[in-house]
């Protein structure tokens, strides 16, 4: 079994990510657009608004994160937000959330930020039993809230 390798992603990898976004998109119930997920990755490369990990599999992308960078206030720190990840079906199990999980580690530790942050659905139970192995630890004290716009 080859072990996944993790890459940070460039314009060059636009096509792939944007194909594995739609995927991700369409995972958590939206229609599969490519033009928009091709645009809307596009956009966060080219403003450097988000960091994007992938894994790579005998040279196939099998997943990726995107992480969004973000600040606490009252520790004058960056942050950043653990957005995205999505492991393609015939490559789970396999060690690649694992490897995208580490490397985002790596990738917000070597930025010296504060801390990482993700949330996840409270029926996800696979993922959340990996975010624990990991050390991911549910942080309380705080109620989040949101106000939609449209």
């Amino acid at each position: 079994m080859t072990l996944p390798v993790v890459r940070r992603a460039g314009l060059n990898h636009l096509d792939v990510v944007a194909h594995l976004f739609d995927l991700y998109r369409m995972f958590y119930g939206q229609p599969s657009d490519p033009s928009l997920a091709r645009a809307f990755i596009r956009a966060r490369m080219e403003r450097d608004e988000s960091v994007v990990l992938l894994a790579w599999r005998d040279e196939q992308a099998v997943g990726f994160v995107q992480l969004y960078p973000a600040f606490s206030s009252i520790s004058a720190a960056r942050t950043w937000i653990l957005n995205d990840l999505l492991v393609v079906p015939e490559a789970r199990r396999l060690g690649v959330a694992r490897a995208l999980l580490s490397a985002a580690t790596d990738f917000a530790r070597d930025d010296g930020a504060l801390r990482l942050e993700l949330e996840t659905d409270h029926d996800n139970h696979g993922a959340q039993a990996l975010y624990r192995d990991m050390g991911w630890t549910l942080y309380d004290g705080t109620l989040r809230y949101r106000l939609p716009l449209r």
